[in-house]
């Protein structure tokens, strides 16, 4: 399946363009799924029609629904409770009542990812469309898997986990329940989760669709996404300029902002593929005004076996023991023959140099580029090199790394 996730700065119509998106996939004969991730009906105030937390059909070929991260923590919790039902009668504990909490924290973002990865798993549809929240959040949601992983790795180290065999017997021994058994095996499964969330996120057929109102304030907003993206490793596909205005009112209190967003049009074209939507004058409701939007198509879903396939790489390197190899789009140059350095090559489009840093911590290197940082794993050639040097040059950081010669095999 194709995975599309669209989002952009706050009201700047991303539930719209979904909608729209969606619609115009399903009308070209593709099963699509269309996924809200806000708090309220979104969705169904621009369809036209109520989405529910259930999926439903909305038109012919598409189905539709939103997260509801309520019911996800209730049915969270009571599957803890059951889990851990040992421990708790150890200490002596009660069993709450889910129905009484809402959700903590956090849960409203887990419950996301879950529905993103249950969603980009299912063999019913060609094509999922996913509402994000604004980029910001939606930015902060991408790096939520691979965090969480490296949390939970730093707490609960793998190499513990193999004394999980001989607590049955310590437990026998000491005639009471190991209460340390069920929280490794609730981390081993969080990790499976979360390693599955990486894997759709990491799959070539997932792409991310930018969406803005042409202007200083959705330039600066789109600079910012492109380089939060870029970090993280994902892909996008097409800028789509939403609500632009028309042209030929010169002598309108319109003609300020028309200029304004046709200086900004133009400035995006020299880096981004824009697609322009126009403004329909009113706020779009139903199929008629989606259909008028034009919004820009989806590529044909790929060949499943090769998705599947993809999906399975992705998902076996990010349940390893780290956090995953670094995206493919991150060479290593060879350089050793010339300067004696390897340089590892890092797209950054839109960083600025007094925004970055770098930070190495034994085999990983955390960048921090603006307001977004990400610790990876190092390459295996350069986890045996010292870091030589960096420099951002044409939209990209390159960090140049000198073999170690204790660590580097001597050539003959």
């Amino acid at each position: 399946m194709r995975t599309l996730l669209i989002t952009g700065p706050g009201g700047s119509g991303r539930t719209t363009v979904a909608a729209a998106t969606a619609l115009a996939a399903a009308r070209a004969g593709g099963r699509v799924l269309l996924l809200g991730t806000d708090r309220t009906d979104t969705l169904g105030a621009v369809l036209g029609t109520p989405v529910g937390t259930a999926p439903g059909e909305v038109a012919e070929g598409l189905t539709a629904r939103r997260v509801d991260a309520g019911e996800d923590f209730r049915a969270d919790l009571a599957a803890l409770q059951d889990r851990a039902a040992s421990a708790l009668d150890l200490l002596g504990a009660s069993r709450l009542d889910p129905e009484g909490f809402g959700p903590l924290p956090g849960a409203e973002e887990l419950s996301v990812l879950r529905a993103l990865r249950d969603a980009a798993l299912s063999p019913a549809y060609d094509l999922l469309v996913v509402d994000l929240p604004p980029a910001e959040r939606a930015l902060a949601l991408f790096a939520l898997p691979e965090d969480l992983r490296r949390a939970l790795r730093g707490l609960l180290p793998p190499e513990r986990q193999a004394a999980r065999a001989l607590r049955p017997v310590l437990g026998r021994l000491a005639g009471v329940p190991m209460p340390a058994e069920w929280l490794y095996g609730t981390a081993a499964r969080w990790d499976t989760e979360l390693a599955a969330v990486e894997a759709v996120l990491a799959d070539r057929h997932t792409t991310v669709r930018l969406v803005a109102e042409p202007g200083p304030a959705g330039a600066a907003a789109v600079r910012t996404a492109r380089l939060g993206l870029a970090l993280r490793g994902l892909r996008t596909d097409v800028l789509v300029a939403g609500r632009v205005l028309p042209e030929g009112v010169e002598d309108s209190w319109l003609a300020g902002p028309v200029a304004q967003q046709r200086k900004t049009l133009d400035e995006w074209r020299q880096t981004y593929d824009v697609r322009p939507v126009a403004h329909l004058g009113r706020d779009p409701r139903g199929p008629d005004d989606l259909t008028a939007l034009a919004v820009p198509g989806v590529p044909a879903a790929p060949d499943a076996s090769a998705s599947a396939a993809s999906a399975a790489s992705a998902a076996s390197a990010a349940s390893g023991g780290r956090a995953g190899p670094a995206p493919a789009e991150w060479p290593v140059a060879d350089r050793l023959a010339d300067d004696g350095v390897l340089v590892w090559h890092i797209p950054l489009p839109g960083a600025r140099r007094e925004e970055l840093d770098l930070i190495r911590h034994g085999d990983e290197i955390a960048v921090t580029a603006g307001p977004f940082r990400r610790t990876v794993p190092l390459p295996s050639a350069l986890r045996r090199c010292t870091v030589d040097g960096a420099a951002l040059r044409e939209d990209e950081l390159r960090i140049r790394f000198r073999p170690d010669p204790r660590l580097w095999p001597r050539t003959p």
